[in-house]
């Protein structure tokens, strides 16, 4: 499977006060940490979405072989994000099947998690989405398969906020 990795890194952090993309861990930024995280797995395209301070995290994503989209109107929230991200990864490769959405604050997500998603969703062409699961709580990493594309380019800044 075809499966492309979106990695949503728009949001301005105005609760933290600084740029979570930029926060160290471990001596590395979030946003490189996920990047390599991505580029470690089998996915093509990795398209990681900038939005709030994108001139300061571009400087961490240069000479990764990764796309990186600009998203202007990142103040409407997530949805957009996810309708660039997804733009940006059909303009790079077609033949996409499915896309995984990871987001920036999320260091610890590792290339065994993303394999195992994408099993998941190989093994029964029935299942749209494979999500991660918290306390309960449904969320990101998520992967859709292309059947779901034309619902998430239809998110509204109510979708996914």
């Amino acid at each position: 499977m075809n499966v492309s990795i979106v990695i949503l890194a728009a949001g301005a952090s105005s609760r933290m006060g600084a740029p979570k993309q930029l926060l160290l861990i471990d001596g590395k930024t979030l946003i490189k940490r996920i990047c390599e995280t991505a580029m470690d797995t089998t996915c093509y395209p990795i398209v990681a979405v900038l939005g709030a301070n994108r001139n300061l995290i571009r400087q961490e994503t240069e000479r990764m072989p990764i796309t990186v989209i600009d998203n202007p109107q990142w103040e409407k929230g997530m949805s957009s994000s996810i309708k660039m991200g997804l733009a940006g990864a059909y303009m790079t490769e077609k033949a996409i099947e499915a896309v995984i959405f990871l987001t920036v604050d999320m260091p610890y997500i590792s290339v065994d998690l993303i394999e195992k998603m994408i099993k998941k969703a190989e093994s029964d062409e029935s299942i749209e989405i494979v999500a991660c699961k918290y306390d309960n709580q449904i969320g990101i990493p998520v992967l859709f398969k292309r059947s779901l594309f034309t619902d998430l380019l239809q998110l509204t800044v109510y979708d996914g906020a």
